[in-house]
C-alpha cells in the first residue's frame, strides 16, 4: 500500500472520529470501531487505566455521566492530528491473520486541560469501511505542567551559588517536606523519583541497603539481565552503546548508583520504616517513622509509593527441612558455588534463578547437579526471543520512548488472544530442538499459566505472575540436554532428612547442598507486613500485578484503593512507561483537579 494511501486512510478516519469526539456523539464515536474492537485509555477519560472490548462495553464506558455530561462529552478530545514525524507515522501492520493500517496521532483534552497522544490500528470491515481494531488514548501532559528539569541551562545568575549548593538546597527542601515518599531504591523507585522530579514534585527515596544498586549487587554472582539492554534501558538515561547486550548484575548496580547521582535523586540509604504508617484523611497526609542512620525521623508525605520489588524469599514448610545436615539456603542468598566444588547439589525449582544457579554450580565443578522440577515450566530461548519479540518490539537505534508508546498501545488482553491464536506456534517452532531435548531429559514444558487458560506463552506468565514459572534460557537448557544437569520431575517432595530429599513415591536424592529456588512471596504480603491489616484491607483485590477483568494490571501505577498509596512494580519497561502516568495522577491531585 502506497504511503499516500496510508496517510489518506488514516486522516479520513481520524477526522471523522474527531467530529464524534468534539461533539460528544457517543454512538458515532463507537461506530468507528469493529464489532470486536478494543479501546485502551490511560487517564484521558478517567483517572485510571481502562481497557474495553466490544462495542457495547465501549459505549457504556463513554456514556457514563461525569458532572452532568457523558465521559465523551466531558473530556471532549479534539484537535486530532496525524503524527507524521516519528517512527509511528501511518504504516501497514500485520498480526496473525490480520492486516491493516496503524499510526499515532496527537490531540488535546478539555477536562482536564491536557495534551494527549493516541494510536490506532485500522482494518476494513465486511463493507470495506475502515474501522478500529484497537484505539489507544494516552494522556501525555497537563497543560502548563510539562516535564522540565530544574535549572535546565545549568547556569546560575551572577554565579552566587554553585551547582553543588543548588542541589544541596533542593535536597534539604525535599527532606523537610517530601510530597512523595518512595519505599525502595531499585530501578522502579529510582525511575519514579526521576519522573516526579521532572514534574516538579518533591520525592524522597528510602532504601534499606547501604548503596543504591545493592538489590542487584548482592544477588548471585553469574546473574545477568535476561532481556537485552535496549529493552531494559532506564528512563532519561540509556546505557552507553558499548555496554554488553545482556548486562551483568554488578554493572547494572553501578549504573543505577550513578543514575541516582546524575538525576539528582535524594535517597536515604540504610533506612527503613520502623512502625506501621498511619493516614490522616482530613490533612491527606501520612505519618511515617523512619530509622535513618542512628536517628528516628517522622515524615508526613501526601503520597506513599511502594517500590519494594519482589517479596521476601518463599520457603515452603517441608517436613524435616531443619534436619538436613548439609548447606541449605534460598536462591536469593546464593553467593559462591566455588566453595561447593566436588559436592552433590540439588536445586529445587525450575525457573530463571534455578537455571542460572545450576549453570554456576556446573561451571565451578560440582560433582553432581540435579534440578527438582515441581511443576511444568514455560521455556523460551534467548535466541528465539531475539528473532521475534526483542527484534520486533525493540529494534536497535529506535527511540525507546516511541517503542514503549507503540508497545503499550496494544491492549494486554488482546495481545494474549493473539498469542493463543497462533503467535505461540512460531515461538515453539524456533525452539523445537531445545524443547525436544528437554522433554527427552525428563523436563516438563507448558505454555499455559493455568490449566485451560490457553497457550499464552511467556507474556501470559509475565502479566499474571511477574514471570514466575518461566525460563528464558541462556544456556541451562543445553546442560540439561547433555545430562550435566539432571532433572527430577513428576514427584512431589515428601520430606527432608539429614542426607537429602525423599519424594512421595519413595525415591530419594542425597546431597551436600540444597538450594531452594522457590520464588518470592506475593507483593501484597510485603505490603501487609509494612502497612498493617487495616490499610491493606482497603486495597483493591486480589493482588498487586496480574490482570484485572478488563486486562489492566492490578494496582500497578494506578489507584490502589487507598488514598495516597501507590505501587510501582514490574520489569524495567513498566517503570519507564507507567511512571509518567503515576506522576500525572499525583500531580493532578496536588493541583486539585483529580
Amino acid at each position: 500500500m502506497a504511503s499516500e494511501d496510508l496517510h489518506s486512510i488514516s486522516t479520513d478516519w481520524l477526522k471523522s472520529l474527531e467530529v464524534a469526539s468534539s461533539t460528544g456523539d457517543t454512538v458515532s464515536f463507537v461506530n468507528h470501531f469493529l464489532p470486536d474492537g478494543w479501546f485502551r485509555d490511560l487517564l484521558c477519560f478517567s483517572w485510571n487505566h481502562r481497557t474495553l472490548s466490544g462495542l457495547e462495553k465501549i459505549r457504556e464506558f463513554l456514556s457514563q455521566v461525569v458532572d452532568g455530561k457523558s465521559r465523551l462529552e466531558y473530556s471532549s478530545l479534539r484537535d486530532f492530528k496525524i503524527d507524521d514525524h516519528t517512527i509511528n507515522a501511518p504504516s501497514p501492520f500485520k498480526l496473525p491473520g490480520i492486516e491493516g493500517v496503524q499510526g499515532a496521532f496527537t490531540f488535546s483534552i478539555t477536562n482536564p486541560a491536557a495534551l494527549g497522544r493516541g494510536f490506532f490500528r485500522l482494518m476494513q470491515d465486511a463493507d470495506k469501511k475502515w474501522k478500529a481494531l484497537t484505539l489507544f488514548t494516552n494522556m501525555q501532559d497537563l497543560v502548563g505542567h510539562k516535564e522540565s528539569p530544574p535549572n535546565q541551562h545549568g547556569l546560575y545568575e551572577d554565579r552566587e551559588i554553585t551547582w553543588e549548593e543548588d542541589v544541596d538546597a533542593k535536597c534539604r527542601a525535599i527532606e523537610a517536606d517530601p510530597t512523595v515518599l518512595i519505599v525502595g531504591g531499585g530501578q522502579s523507585g529510582l525511575m519514579c523519583a526521576a519522573r516526579l522530579r521532572m514534574l516538579g514534585i518533591r520525592a524522597l527515596i528510602i532504601e534499606k541497603d547501604a548503596r543504591v544498586g545493592d538489590c542487584w549487587r548482592q544477588r548471585y554472582p553469574n546473574l545477568t539481565l535476561h532481556t537485552p539492554a535496549s529493552q531494559s534501558s532506564i528512563l532519561y538515561s540509556p546505557y552507553p552503546i558499548n555496554f554488553p547486550k545482556y548486562i551483568p548484575k554488578g554493572k547494572l548496580a553501578d549504573f543505577l548508583e550513578s543514575y541516582a547521582v546524575n538525576q539528582e535523586l535524594w535517597t536515604w540509604l540504610s533506612s527503613t520504616i520502623t512502625s506501621i504508617p498511619t493516614y490522616e484523611s482530613l490533612s491527606a497526609r501520612w505519618t511515617v517513622e523512619v530509622q535513618h542512620g542512628d536517628q528516628k525521623v517522622i515524615l508526613n508525605p501526601k503520597h506513599l509509593i511502594l517500590a519494594t520489588g519482589s517479596g521476601s524469599p518463599h520457603i515452603p514448610t517441608w517436613s524435616g527441612i531443619d534436619e538436613f545436615q548439609g548447606a541449605l539456603y534460598h536462591s536469593d542468598f546464593h553467593k559462591d558455588a566455588e566453595q561447593f566444588r566436588g559436592k552433590r547439589v540439588i536445586v529445587v525449582g525450575a525457573g530463571n534463578a534455578s537455571a542460572d544457579i545450576c549453570q554456576d554450580f556446573v561451571a565451578h565443578g560440582a560433582a553432581e547437579v540435579t534440578l527438582v522440577q515441581r511443576s511444568a515450566t514455560c521455556v523460551v530461548s534467548s535466541a528465539a526471543m531475539e528473532k521475534t519479540r526483542f527484534k520486533s518490539l525493540y529494534p536497535n537505534s529506535t527511540p525507546i520512548e516511541e517503542l514503549d508508546f507503540r508497545g503499550n498501545s496494544m491492549p494486554l488482553a488482546f495481545l494474549l488472544q493473539l498469542t493463543k491464536s497462533g503467535g505461540i506456534r512460531h515461538m515453539k517452532m524456533l525452539d523445537q530442538e531445545l524443547h525436544d531435548g528437554l522433554r527427552q531429559a525428563g523436563f516438563n514444558l507448558t505454555w499455559e499459566v493455568s490449566p485451560g487458560s490457553g497457550e499464552v506463552g511467556i507474556e501470559g506468565f509475565l502479566f499474571s505472575r511477574l514471570g514466575s514459572g518461566t525460563m528464558l534460557d541462556i544456556g541451562c537448557g543445553k546442560l540439561i540436554i547433555e545430562g550435566r544437569v539432571k532433572v527430577k520431575q513428576g514427584q512431589d517432595i515428601s520430606h527432608f532428612d539429614k542426607d537429602g530429599i525423599t519424594f512421595k513415591d519413595g525415591s530419594k536424592l542425597s546431597a551436600d547442598v540444597i538450594v531452594l529456588a522457590t520464588g518470592n512471596e506475593p507483593i501484597m504480603k510485603t505490603a501487609r507486613a509494612l502497612l498493617g491489616k487495616e490499610i491493606t484491607d482497603q486495597l483493591l483485590p486480589p493482588e498487586v500485578w496480574g490482570l484485572d477483568s478488563e486486562g489492566e494490571l492490578n494496582q500497578a501505577y494506578r489507584p490502589s484503593g487507598h488514598p495516597g498509596l501507590w505501587f510501582a512494580v514490574g520489569p524495567f519497561g513498566a517503570a519507564r512507561f507507567f511512571s509518567k502516568h503515576l506522576g500525572l495522577q499525583i500531580l493532578a491531585r496536588e493541583l486539585g483537579i483529580a
